[in-house]
């Protein structure tokens, strides 16, 4: 069988094959980088997809410039703990799912597994919300209508898995391509601050973690750009790779791959800090906070005085949701065989983690209206910084084991950074949990 057949069966079968996309034995180092390129863009499509762009309209509009800061370091940790996914599927042979079942007793396996289901629930949630409204913007669709079509992605994402793994990466990076166009003409419509994005990036507010409401959006900024599922995706995604099995080998395939996730989750960080500017500079400036996607696209082109801004924000939402909507498939099942061993029939469980997405909004959209799903949406983003911790303590515990990772096991510096930022989190989301708590 040849190696294009074994990965879209595999796809088809839910399992990735390792080594099923060759990589150059000689020529240039540029050339072999070449064959790596990929795994960065599915993951990084998860850190701008329409749930960063609920937390961060909102956060840009009522915080000004302020949470830049958070976005920034949110990708920092982002890039950080992605290199370490990339180290554990190359070094040891495992993706985090099947790290978890070999370590943990069964018990721990299922709560994880289940946390993770929930996180990869909540990601969809966020699709479906995302992709319902910009049909509605686009074409005049009902919110209800859109959330029922977002189904039909279903189709599309397994005619791409039957072409092959690489048209996959390809479809996800042109999409990538429309969004960061879009929004390198919002921005140049927009004008911003300067000055004012400066300050942002480089000046944190105690006002963060001091002022409840902020540090609501900040969490749901946490959430929206370091996904828990992507942790467990992009384990097993590197090891599609036919790189040589020795330690030299693996260090440049681990290279590369790091390579690979930092210049695409680069290219997510202009997007995700490029919505929260667009929303300071013509929404925050003008004295309006916006709260729902839809009244964002309602008051861009009045504010910006020009027609396409609207248009251009509407496509690059639809871009953004049906981009998401691969990811979230392809981590699905990869958690479930590797946690449960376990196979499900792709389009089966499409059609399930999907359906459980849409029963949501079509409740909120019937009970409470349209104008409620963007609060349903940020809520969703925090759903899933409160699962973050259950995916990196064990990402951590296993890179730093010798007998898994050999020399590539990570040294002290870089685990005192990683369980600092662990920590963080966890400080955050106790905080939040207070807050919530008081607030009843």
């Amino acid at each position: 069988m040849s190696a294009r057949s074994r990965q879209s069966d595999s796809l088809l079968g839910t399992d990735i094959v390792p080594g099923s996309i060759s990589v150059p034995r000689g020529g240039s180092a540029f050339r072999r980088f070449l064959a790596f390129l990929g795994p960065g863009a599915m993951v990084s499509v998860g850190y701008i997809d329409p749930g960063n762009w609920a937390t961060s309209l909102e956060g840009g509009s009522r915080f000004g410039y302020t949470l830049l800061c958070v976005i920034l370091l949110s990708n920092l940790m982002a890039v950080l703990l992605q290199s370490l996914c990339a180290r554990l599927g190359i070094a040891s042979g495992r993706d985090l799912a099947q790290s978890c079942r070999e370590h943990y007793s069964k018990p721990v396996n299922l709560a994880l597994w289940a946390l993770c289901e929930l996180a990869i629930i909540a990601t969809d949630l966020a699709e479906v919300i995302g992709t319902a409204v910009a049909l509605k913007l686009l074409f005049g669709i009902p919110l209800a209508w859109g959330a029922a079509i977002t189904i039909v992605d279903t189709v599309v994402l397994l005619m791409l898995m039957r072409r092959g793994f690489r048209w996959l990466e390809a479809f996800v990076m042109s999409l990538m391509a429309m969004i960061f166009a879009c929004f390198v003409v919002e921005l140049a419509l927009a004008q911003p601050s300067l000055a004012g994005i400066a300050d942002g990036f480089l000046t944190p507010d105690t006002d963060i973690v001091t002022n409840p409401q902020m540090l609501y959006i900040a969490i749901g900024i946490i959430g929206a750009t370091v996904m828990p599922h992507n942790l467990y995706l992009h384990s097993a995604l590197v090891k599609t790779r036919d790189f040589e099995q020795n330690a030299r080998g693996k260090r440049e395939a681990l290279r590369f791959a790091t390579l690979d996730s930092t210049i695409s989750l680069s290219l997510a960080l202009f997007v995700n800090a490029g919505i929260l500017i667009l929303a300071a500079a013509v929404f925050h400036s003008a004295g309006q906070t916006v709260v729902e996607i839809e009244e964002a696209y309602g008051l861009l082109s009045p504010l910006l005085g020009a027609g396409i801004a609207a248009t251009l924000f509407g496509v690059a939402l639809l871009a953004s949701g049906l981009n998401s909507t691969v990811t979230a498939t392809l981590a699905g099942q990869i958690v479930m065989e590797g946690f449960l061993r376990f196979r499900m029939k792709p389009w089966v469980r499409r059609l399930i983690t999907r359906g459980l997405a849409i029963l949501p909004v079509l409740y909120v959209t019937q009970v409470y209206g349209d104008q409620s799903v963007g609060r349903l949406l940020i809520l969703s983003q925090v759903v899933l910084s409160l699962q973050l911790p259950f995916a990196i303590i064990p990402l951590i515990r296993f890179v730093s084991r010798r007998d898994w990772m050999g020399e590539m096991a990570i040294g002290w510096k870089i685990k005192a950074l990683t369980w600092a930022i662990a920590v963080l989190i966890l400080v955050l989301n106790v905080r939040l949990v207070i807050e919530v708590f008081q607030g009843l």
